[in-house]
């Protein structure tokens, strides 16, 4: 369905005009995050162009990218216009208080990577998250915050409009209101309905009018967020690091017993990084280096599946499932023993080899899963005792954007900071919480990730740009914490291996498998296949359902260069065509 026009005026002093043509998907009842679910999985939705295009989960945050494009600003002025649009309308994930990874690829120049990932503060021990004093919903699990600093710093790379001018629709929705769909409905009655959300702040700025529930229709207005956003467009990221904003944060962390100082703020810089770039089939793979585990975890992948005869069985065979679990078991193991902050942790460099990755590959049996226990044997391992989004965006030119960015859990710690508006993330608990121990269930205790002041968290997020002789023909990337490597792996599959069209390459059926616990997660399967999952147990996997990412695509045909805008639909989205 076409979206309203909706009129932007000017908000102190900054950028009016009208955005229309966007198209907005609302889904069909979608499970709460990490609940599984062996319900059909919504259907993408694509939509063909040869103009400038952005696909994201949010219907306003998608306009306001279509309205930047349209105006002449690039693919960099409209992520950083959806970026901050969408800390208004998908508070979920979308921040200001978080942080997260960006892939950009101009025409004819090198791909480049800007990683504003959270540090964690000064303040913080190695033991922080031990004794399990410190929750998830604890203002301590907040590492200092990266996303201005690093939109900033794509800005000042790539940007060609001016800075106010990208923010002023992100304060025009939060001053008036962003109109509230099915989706964002359920994601804000989820969180206040949920005991663990107590702050009294955070409770102000989302309560529903009238002290309902959140209804579609209704309009949710932060006048604070408003005031916050132009405070940033008017002073630039100083503002949030040095200035009023940060005043703000530190009465916060005063207030609530929080580890963040003016220093951790004053001292945090984003950094401009070389991409890990994975030469596959006749393509160039490129995702985002350390300290995101995502390009070194999904080359191991890629090129391990290169060594093997996979996929002759075709896409839903048990026999190609066996592959693609042992593969992602063994690089997720790799993703264990070894990645993390490369200012603090070497990263060898035989993880991106074809020769490592052939031994890896020589090790999967045919017929039989390898327990991970098995693949992992110098790690002990002892048994027991996430919100993030996406958007991909190309302009006129052929400049490509992959943005993943993320307060960890939905909403973060579920902490505002009084004043300001907006959510802190509860990025911390990306770190391995016990230094050394490593369990069955799934918890991580390997040195590379443990806790270090100024040391930023090990991530999953995956942003991709997909090159071919050059040519961008696929951005996408996801949410979905340690899924996210998984579900890229499959979109790229799909399109790169099998030759599905772009919306079957996003709406098919993924597969996860994160070495611990040993458990593989489907998606349902296409009807006709419901003998796989028996036949997978017969190969000793155990398995487990559930909904898998929100991989917003766009797919660039090589020799017309026309675009695919694909939305998925598994939590919401929408598409924007200049």
């Amino acid at each position: 369905m076409w979206c309203d026009r909706v009129a932007w005026q000017r908000v102190g002093g900054l950028l009016g005009f009208v955005l229309t043509s966007v198209v907005a998907i609302t889904p069909a009842a979608v499970e709460a995050e990490n609940e599984v679910s062996s319900a059909e999985v919504p259907v993408a939705l694509a939509r063909s162009t040869d103009k400038g295009a952005v696909a994201c989960v949010s219907p306003a945050a998608a306009e306001v990218g279509r309205a930047i494009l349209q105006r002449g600003g690039n693919a960099v002025d409209a992520a950083v216009a959806v970026a901050f649009a969408l800390a208004v309308s998908w508070p979920e994930a979308g921040n200001i208080g978080g942080g997260g990874f960006m892939l950009v690829a101009p025409p004819g120049q090198a791909v480049t990577c800007f990683e504003f990932r959270e540090t964690a503060p000064r303040a913080a021990s190695v033991d922080l998250l031990a004794d399990g004093s410190v929750t998830a919903w604890d203002v301590r699990a907040a590492g200092v915050p990266g996303t201005v600093r690093g939109l900033a710093l794509a800005h000042a790379r790539f940007g060609t409009l001016p800075w106010r001018e990208l923010i002023a629709p992100a304060i025009d929705l939060a001053e008036r209101g962003v109109l509230v769909n099915a989706a964002l409905a359920r994601s804000l009655n989820r969180v206040l309905e949920d005991k663990r959300t107590t702050q009294p702040e955070f409770r102000r700025l989302f309560q529903a009018p009238n002290g309902r529930r959140w209804q579609e229709g209704d309009r949710l207005v932060q006048r604070d967020l408003a005031r916050t956003l132009l405070r940033i467009a008017q002073d630039g990221p100083d503002a949030f690091y040095t200035g009023s904003i940060a005043q703000l944060i530190v009465q916060e962390m005063r207030r609530s017993g929080g580890l963040i100082t003016a220093d951790d703020l004053k001292a945090y810089r984003p950094q401009e990084r070389v991409p890990i770039a994975i030469r596959y089939r006749d393509c160039e793979v490129y995702a985002p280096p350390p300290p995101s585990s995502g390009g070194i975890t999904l080359a191991l992948m890629l090129q391990m599946l290169e060594a093997l005869d996979w996929k002759s069985q075709g896409r839903w065979s048990a026999e190609t499932y066996h592959y693609l679990i042992e593969v992602m078991r063994r690089a997720y193991a790799d993703r264990a023993r070894h990645l993390g902050d490369p200012d603090f942790t070497r990263i060898p460099p035989h993880l991106t080899s074809k020769e490592y990755a052939r031994r890896l590959a020589a090790g999967i049996r045919r017929d039989k899963a390898t327990p991970s226990a098995e693949v992992a044997p110098d790690l002990e391992i002892r048994p027991e005792g996430e919100s993030t989004t996406h958007f991909s965006i190309i302009d006129r030119n052929g400049l490509a954007v992959s943005t993943t960015y993320t307060l960890e859990n939905s909403y973060g710690c579920r902490m505002a900071v009084g004043g300001a508006g907006f959510i802190l993330n509860n990025e911390m608990t990306d770190f391995n919480p016990r230094p050394g121990i490593t369990t069955v269930g799934g918890l991580i205790g390997t040195p590379p990730n443990q806790i270090a002041p100024g040391k930023r968290m090990l991530s999953s997020m995956t942003p991709t740009i997909v090159r071919q002789r050059g040519q961008t023909v696929l951005i996408t990337g996801s949410p979905g914490g340690r899924t996210i490597i998984n579900t890229v792996l499959c979109v790229l599959l799909n399109h790169l291996d099998f030759g599905m069209s772009a919306e079957q390459s996003v709406a098919a059926p993924r597969l996860h498998h994160q070495w611990l616990p040993d458990m593989a997660r489907l998606e349902p399967l296409p009807p006709g296949h419901d003998e796989l999952p028996a036949q997978l147990r017969r190969k000793g996997h155990h398995l487990v359902f559930g909904r898998q990412g929100d991989a917003h695509s766009i797919f660039v045909d090589p020799q017309t260069g026309r675009r695919t805008v694909v939305a998925d639909r598994r939590i919401d989205g929408a598409i924007g065509i200049e």
